[in-house]
């Protein structure tokens, strides 16, 4: 036989086998599930997936050592199910057998597929002794030394033992696990940790009877604690539920159900896949013309957690106000249900998936937080295959379903915030700033009182006068408290106008030059039309720029006086139409504005425009979104008050506003966008009440729309 040459054994190939190393058990076991929490919610749903009806969670306290017992009335296992599908990690059986089912009763969809059940009793504890029966079959005992498998050399060495027990604990079928000795040391807050989280793991709206879980511990004297949710989880403040389309499109419906039962209001809508969008700022989802996610539904319920909010609910379920603060905690943001057994999040740390708490910052009051709020998510793995959780079960895989899905929820998380917010105030008859400080004045008591000294009155005449200015006073301070959360945002307008002038004026000057040395090069070379009417056509934009900063220029001045400046409506307009010419042409509006009039108002062209624009962007909006065939926009200008004032009318033929809407429109935080911040009919009729105006609503004006009106003094 010829010797093999150098360029023979270059092109021949063989092949090399994989091999696990044994060390995958105890790894997996620790790298996979996050925590103990986590590793014993895993065995209770591999319960579950047997069809067990109760589980029995039991931490025993020995001699030199704690044991661990876990046991279901489940179908339990026979002898080719332990070694075909338990002994083998990452089986596919699951896959393979996705319904668990029992004669009688209604089938199970099967929750756990990863293998994480072995892995997390590994995590646990140093051995498992684990007893399995079948309804008709023998019991099993199998045996396994975790540690004894991580120092073996290969999987060869990696056995568990099995033999038959003569003597089974159960009456017909199920599962002991026996966990000994356990690595960690559990105490009082681990258990209630343990305890919330196990309640958690079916849908705390939805209670079944075909599934109890008990806790026992040796501090917890007595019969076993049932793992179930308080009552007044059952009677939220706030309620959102609905249903999400394969489309995209939301629909709701909205309930506020004061704790002692005095006031009520509901309300109903819906939210397209667009508005959604627009209100992203993942650029994961600009290329997306529908979510791709399959149908879900949902349900957020919500508490307002300041200490007389509490108190409340402590009152009416007889509850401790402290225990009503831990409940929340124990079942607080919002979960993810598939074919009703818990997805995520599984631990405290994950609990904020979605963000909710730093979406938060900056805007306390209106957005609510994790601790306010309970919600259930309820998707199956028929129509929602696309999302899925991660290996180490604490997120849901990155794709760009699931990116649809999460701004989904943030959406819906919105819009109660906003109906919230309808709930949480009374309604705002004067919006002028002034008014809420004229309530503060005593002058009025002070005469009264005097009045009465003068009479020869006792003082407890003056009783009742100083009682009234007493709630008078509360009732300001808490209107101004509200507002300045709202306020103190405007503080930051100035700074960021100057910054913005700043830019614009830095740029547009150094676009002038170089607009000014392509002209001269082109004034050197032969004549061409198309690049000297290009370079004009950038020499107008430069010009536009500047008169747009100019235009805002005293808004950034902090010296900034009213009245110093007129404007003209009809400039003011046409300034504001362009600047949102874009969003006509792409929402398909049609818009009717004055022809060859000039009306000059003594206000600020900044202010006016500010006016307007917060205006016809609410009209473009909810033109876009609400499906109307007709969009059109009129504006329309008129003299009033004796030729003293002017009167402008903006009429669209959108969807109008909706009456239990119409009273608090103009409040501080009070929108129907979602991701909105309703600040933008606030800071308008702010803007018109500094010029003895008003911005009023007409809920359904000539074009069957809505109609905004306010009125500025004639120049």
């Amino acid at each position: 036989m010829a010797k093999k040459t150098l360029a023979d054994e270059v092109n021949s190939s063989e092949t090399v086998p994989f091999t696990i190393h044994p060390r995958v058990f105890k790894a997996l076991g620790t790298d996979l599930v996050t925590n103990d929490v986590v590793a014993i919610i895993e065995l209770v749903k591999n319960a579950y997936d047997a069809y067990a009806t109760v589980v029995d969670v039991r931490f025993i306290e020995e001699e030199d050592h704690w044991l661990l017992e876990i046991e279901d009335n489940g179908s339990g296992m026979s002898r080719s199910t332990i070694e075909e599908a338990w002994c083998t990690v990452a089986t596919p059986y699951r896959k393979a057998h996705p319904v668990a089912k029992h004669k009688g009763k209604r089938d199970r969809l099967t929750s756990g597929d990863k293998g994480l059940g072995r892995l997390s009793a590994a995590r646990l504890g140093t051995n498992l002794e684990m007893i399995t029966q079948t309804a008709k079959g023998d019991c099993w005992t199998l045996q396994v030394d975790w540690e004894q498998l991580a120092t073996a050399t290969n999987l060869n060495q990696c056995v568990a033992t099995i033999k038959r027990t003569e003597r089974s604990p159960f009456k017909s079928s199920g599962t002991l696990l026996r966990i000994l000795p356990i690595r960690t040391e559990w105490n009082d807050q681990t258990w209630d940790d343990l305890r919330d989280n196990l309640a958690r793991l079916l849908p705390p709206f939805d209670v079944t009877n075909d599934f109890a879980i008990r806790l026992s511990t040796p501090e917890w004297s007595g019969d076993a604690i049932n793992v179930t949710p308080p009552k007044f989880l059952k009677h939220p403040k706030y309620c959102i539920r609905g249903t999400v389309e394969h489309s995209g499109k939301v629909r709701y419906e909205y309930k506020f159900s004061s704790v002692q039962g005095e006031g009520q209001r509901a309300a109903t809508g819906t939210i397209n896949w667009g508005q959604i969008k627009e209100q992203s700022d993942d650029a994961t989802l600009e290329g997306m013309d529908s979510p791709e996610f399959g149908p879900f539904t949902f349900e957020l319920r919500a508490w307002d957690n300041a200490s007389d909010d509490l108190q409340e609910i402590a009152e009416r379920f007889e509850l401790k106000k402290s225990s009503v603060k831990q409940d929340i905690k124990a079942y607080k943001g919002i979960a993810v249900y598939r074919d009703g057994v818990l997805v995520l999040p599984k631990s405290e740390g994950t609990r904020d998936w979605l963000g909710l708490d730093v979406r938060r910052i900056g805007k306390v009051g209106k957005r609510m937080s994790t601790t306010q709020m309970i919600g259930y998510v309820a998707i199956s793995a028929t129509e929602n295959p696309e999302i899925e959780d991660t290996s180490d079960r604490e997120r849901l895989a990155a794709t760009r379903e699931v990116s649809a899905f999460e701004e989904t929820l943030r959406v819906i998380v919105s819009v109660m915030e906003n109906e919230r917010q309808k709930d949480r105030h009374e309604v705002l008859k004067e919006p002028k700033v002034s008014a809420l400080f004229a309530q503060l004045s005593a002058k009025h008591l002070v005469s009264n009182v005097a009045e009465i000294a003068s009479e020869g009155g006792f003082a407890s005449e003056a009783l009742p006068l100083i009682e009234e200015f007493s709630d008078n006073l509360d009732k300001a301070r808490e209107e101004i408290e509200s507002r300045f959360v709202y306020y103190s945002r405007l503080a930051t307008v100035g700074t960021i106008a100057h910054m913005l002038i700043h830019e614009v004026r830095t740029r547009t000057t150094v676009l002038d030059h170089v607009l000014i040395w392509l002209g001269e090069r082109m004034a050197k070379t032969a004549d061409e039309k198309e690049p000297t009417a290009k370079i004009e056509m950038g020499r107008r934009a430069v010009a536009a720029l500047d008169k747009l900063a100019n235009t805002f220029a005293p808004l950034a001045n902090r010296k900034f006086k009213r009245r110093m400046r007129s404007a003209c409506i009809e400039e003011s307009v046409l300034r504001c139409l362009l600047m949102l010419e874009g969003d006509l042409k792409a929402a398909k509006i049609a818009i009717s504005t004055p022809r060859d009039t000039v009306t000059e108002v003594a206000a600020d062209p900044g202010e006016l425009d500010a006016v307007l624009l917060n205006i016809l962007s609410n009209a473009i909006y909810w033109l876009s979104h609400k499906g109307v065939a007709d969009r059109k926009i009129e504006i329309r200008i008129r003299k009033i008050a004796g030729g003293k004032r002017a009167s402008v009318e903006v009429r669209d033929s959108g969807p109008g506003v909706a009456e239990e809407d119409a009273e608090n429109i103009f409040w501080p935080g009070v929108t129907n966008k979602p991701g909105g911040i309703g600040m933008g009919l606030t800071v308008a009729s702010e803007l018109v009440a500094e010029y003895e105006g008003k911005l009023a609503l007409d809920r359904k004006g000539k074009l069957g729309g809505a109609t905004f009106l306010f009125d500025l003094p004639l120049k």
